[in-house]
């Protein structure tokens, strides 16, 4: 079998518009059968003949469009000795002049036969079961819309394929069903776009990028065939992928050679029909597209199977290079080829199997090339290539584990090749690669992510930090030194009511004649504010540090800024609740025992003045002299008045403590509840953003 190029068919249709010459292909064996090319494309011009006596003048197709002419056996003498016209057929080469008086016999013929093509073309599609419409193109034959350059290995377009499942399945027959993912690997999906949603607000798009990439990439192979599995040949300049490309086919599809490099663009081959979208995905050309050699045993073993020949990874052209990157990224598979020379490159090693260790499980690596190694130099090779792979972290799939398969083989003498057939066959078979690899991409996604949401520490807001807060807000304003002040206020409103009238009027004089400059000075109110406001920035901050402790950086940064954001303004918030739920204004309330404890002091103070003036009224003559019983009461008044203060004094420290604990309470909780709703409740809600991310996280990776 020979495969012709490209560049061989644009040489060939360039000679026919010039007139030089006719280009035509025919098999060596004479006219090329209907199997072998796949399908038979009719004449723009109006005459066919398609089979029988007005079938055996010629098989016309594009006279002098793309100038593929075709015949069965009319036209032998136009090919030459051997039946090709190709410029590269050796002896089977005619003149310029020779194929110019050929064309015009040919071109004769086919004009004679536009009378008769009409009926030609009725009979083949009733005995086909349908009726062909004569194509209204001109007489002569304009370019053609599609050309087949006679390759077994035919060229397929998506209109040809879709026209093949037709054929062989009904007009109404449902298209390929579409890749289904299984529960676990849609629930990791679901989580990580879950995950990308909640991380919006708090992560560069860079950073979500790849996983973003991936949902894509999963939702678009999804939605096409599930019965084909994509596998690219990639491999270093000289490796032989071309070669093992065209060995699994059965047919010289790409070009090999020693020319470097020989792979300048991908080439697609389908071994079944419905790949068309998979191979559009991407990006082949319908030009680039092959089928394998017609083999039943070959259909069978490796139906589904959609074979991409990569250039080389390590090109010196930078187009070729992008390509094998973008669709790395997405195929289902990937068989490497590596070459005894340079199976340990250092490029292969650090730039695609390191990073791509993790889809171990849909990948071949393949020695090529060891028909050049003597004797057991290939079992040598072999085991130290596995020892490189080993420290990239490629799993090997040996002893039944799941890992990547390691073959030795020669694409040139077939030797292996066999078992690489059955190992792709099987993989094949199985339909699960496309699920495997998006599973990978997710894994590879989620490791990437891990610094961005994963942490070895214990973190989140626990109550002794929450607790400090508070008790650093309520130093902020004065919490203790205000129950303290209500406490003494308490107890002096209580020495008020029950100290004696001549110890209070003494003191009254006292702070009279007590000259100001021997108090201690009171800090000026400003000084107080800036002292409360630095208190304050120091707990947010003490705050800020602990509850970010542990966290990734991202979500560590947008802890403290929401703890930043919520201390603006807080101070300020802090001083209004202060003097809302400070001392209320006027005196303390009195307990029920003050009227009686003022009634002792009343009474006191009433003996010393009867017996005061019971004495006065003795001494001027105006009573009886009698100085037991006005001493008496007297003496009583003295001492009683004081006793009766102590006892009160004593009896109103615990309502004054009372009143001074409750005062401090009622403070520290307005100062809780502003930090609380201002600082608190935002950080803890950027804590509980990142528990569920950090949960999805989870799901992501696997782990509950």
């Amino acid at each position: 079998m020979t495969a012709v190029t490209d560049q061989d068919h644009t040489e060939r249709a360039g000679d026919a518009v010039s007139g030089d010459a006719v280009p035509g292909e025919v098999a060596s064996g004479g006219a090329v059968s209907e199997d072998q090319q796949g399908r038979v494309e009719e004449p723009e011009s109006e005459g066919e003949a398609d089979s029988g006596g007005e079938a055996e003048h010629a098989r016309v197709e594009g006279v002098e469009g793309m100038g593929d002419v075709r015949g069965a056996k009319d036209v032998e003498g136009a090919e030459g000795g051997d039946g090709r016209s190709d410029r590269g057929s050796g002896s089977g080469r005619a003149d310029a002049g020779h194929a110019r008086e050929e064309a015009a016999r040919v071109r004769d013929e086919a004009g004679r036969a536009r009378g008769e093509g009409g009926r030609v073309r009725e009979e083949a599609g009733r005995a086909r079961g349908d009726v062909v419409e004569a194509p209204g193109g001109p007489a002569d034959g304009d370019s053609a819309d599609s050309w087949d350059d006679g390759l077994i290995a035919r060229r397929v377009t998506a209109e040809t394929e879709q026209a093949a499942v037709v054929e062989a399945r009904g007009h109404n027959a449902p298209p390929a069903a579409p890749l289904a993912y299984d529960g676990p690997l849609r629930s990791r999906l679901d989580a990580l776009r879950e995950l990308i949603g909640l991380s919006r607000t708090r992560l560069d798009s860079r950073t979500l990028a790849e996983a973003g990439q991936v949902l894509d990439e999963a939702a678009a192979r999804r939605r096409l065939s599930g019965q084909h599995t994509v596998v690219a040949i990639a491999g270093a300049t000289g490796s032989g992928k071309s070669q093992l490309f065209n060995s699994l086919a059965g047919v010289a599809i790409s070009e090999t050679g020693v020319r470097r490099p020989t792979t300048a663009a991908p080439i697609a081959c389908s071994w079944s029909d419905g790949s068309a979208s998979l191979i559009e995905r991407l990006g082949i050309p319908p030009r680039l597209r092959r089928r394998p050699l017609q083999s039943a045993e070959s259909e069978a073993q490796l139906r589904g199977l959609v074979l991409i020949d990569l250039p080389d990874h390590d090109s010196a052209a930078v187009q070729h290079r992008e390509h094998v990157d973008r669709i790395l990224a997405l195929v289902d598979a990937v068989i490497w080829v590596v070459d005894p020379e340079k199976y340990a490159d250092a490029i292969l090693h650090e730039r695609y199997l390191r990073p791509m260790a993790g889809h171990a499980e849909v990948m071949f690596i393949v020695l090529n090339q060891i028909d050049r190694l003597p004797g057991e130099a290939a079992e040598q090779v072999l085991d130290d290539l596995r020892r490189l792979l080993d420290e990239d972290g490629i799993a090997l799939g040996e002893y039944g584990e799941p890992g990547a398969t390691v073959l030795a083989l020669s694409a040139l003498t077939g030797d292996g090749l066999g078992e690489l057939r059955e190992a792709l066959g099987q993989f094949v078979a199985e339909r699960g690669a496309p699920a495997r690899r998006i599973a990978a991409d997710v894994d590879a996604a989620a490791w990437r992510l891990r610094p961005v949401y994963a942490t070895g520490r214990r973190t989140g807001l626990s109550e002794e930090a929450r607790d400090d807060f508070a008790a650093r807000l309520a130093d902020a304003v004065g919490a203790t030194a205000a129950g303290e002040a209500a406490e003494r206020a308490w107890l002096r409103n209580a020495n008020r009511a029950c100290g004696t009238p001549w110890l209070r009027l003494w003191r009254w004089y006292q702070d009279r004649r007590e000259p100001p400059t021997g108090r201690l000075p009171l800090r000026a109110q400003p000084d107080e504010e800036a002292t409360a406001r630095q208190r304050v920035e120091q707990a947010v901050r003490t705050l800020a540090d602990r509850a970010s402790a542990g966290l990734p950086a991202p979500w560590a940064q947008a802890v403290r800024e929401a703890a930043v954001r919520g201390s603006q303004g807080l101070p300020e918030a802090l001083d209004e609740l202060t003097a809302r739920a400070g001392l209320p204004p006027g005196r303390p309330p009195r307990p029920g025992w003050w009227p009686a404890a003022v009634l002792a002091q009343a009474s006191m103070t009433l003996l010393q003045v009867v017996g005061g003036l019971w004495l006065v009224g003795q001494i001027v003559g105006v009573m009886a002299p009698n100085l037991g019983v006005p001493v008496l009461l007297m003496v009583a008044g003295i001492i009683g008045g004081p006793l009766v203060e102590w006892s009160c004094r004593m009896a109103a420290r615990g309502p004054a403590r009372r009143y001074g604990v409750e005062a401090e309470r009622r403070l520290r909780e307005a100062a809780s509840g502003c930090g609380r709703a201002r600082v608190l409740d935002p950080v803890a809600a950027e804590l509980l953003r990142y528990r569920e991310v950090r949960e999805q996280y989870g799901r992501v990776v696997g782990v509950g």
